[in-house]
């Protein structure tokens, strides 16, 4: 079984485009597919159950808008909680288009032969951020060196939502830490892979191009709150290594 984890917040505009992508993608799989929804202000929780009349679909709704670091943990906790399979996958992505889901196949290649966690890259040579201002795209570079720098990884995309899971893997997170994800924010992507490189994880980055010109809407990350929880993140682990 393959679970879709999607959090989404104000998100109506790309529903549609994005389940008939995930519904045609992956065709030789059993699919199920897990939406969050961060207390959307739109009508994103009715486009995503008119978009998948017939598919696998659960739709968590939150009491309170509390970050994707939240929704990830709750939407990774219940698939946890609904598969008893190790080798039962999971996919995260954005809930916007920007994912580019051709190359899933290679990533569930990767998971399924021999890695636990599959990265799609945007720094590993052939891929790039598209149609990304310079703003966030130095943000995210420097986030990401920073993040390697401090915890001694050779990994190049850190805070990518689009990923590979095998199920086992999480579970060991979650047995060895008590929680998957207890960041809030976007570093939350930064403090899973930093717990699943300490666990023992084997991890494989494939390059790939972030299609922010698929957007509709804006994007739902603040910039000056996203480099605060960065650095806040690293503070933390720099005073828990004295």
């Amino acid at each position: 079984m393959i679970y879709f984890l999607v959090p989404v917040f104000n998100e109506a505009l790309n529903i549609a485009e994005l389940a008939k992508n995930l519904l045609s993608v992956l065709p030789e799989y059993e699919k199920f597919y897990v939406f969050v929804d961060d207390c959307s202000t739109d009508s994103t929780r009715e486009e995503i159950r008119k978009a998948f009349p017939s598919a696998k679909l659960h739709l968590i709704e939150k009491a309170y808008n509390g970050g994707p670091g939240h929704s990830f943990n709750l939407g990774m906790e219940w698939i946890l909680s609904h598969s008893s399979a190790d080798n039962d996958l999971l996919i995260s992505l954005e809930g916007d288009n920007t994912s580019d889901l051709d190359l899933l196949p290679a990533l569930v290649a990767a998971t399924l032969q021999e890695y636990d966690v599959a990265l799609a890259s945007v720094y590993l040579p052939g891929g790039k951020l598209e149609k990304t201002n310079w703003l966030k795209k130095w943000v995210s570079g420097i986030a990401n060196w920073s993040i390697r720098t401090a915890f001694n990884l050779n990994i190049h995309t850190l805070s990518s939502f689009y990923r590979v899971y095998r199920l086992g893997i999480l579970r060991r997170v979650k047995s060895q830490y008590g929680i998957l994800i207890a960041e809030t924010g976007f570093v939350c992507m930064v403090e899973l892979i930093v717990k699943l490189v300490e666990t023992g994880a084997k991890v494989i980055e494939i390059p790939t191009v972030l299609h922010s010109g698929r957007r509709k809407g804006s994007s739902k990350m603040n910039i000056v709150r996203t480099t605060f929880g960065y650095l806040g993140f690293i503070c933390k682990h720099l005073v828990r290594s004295r």
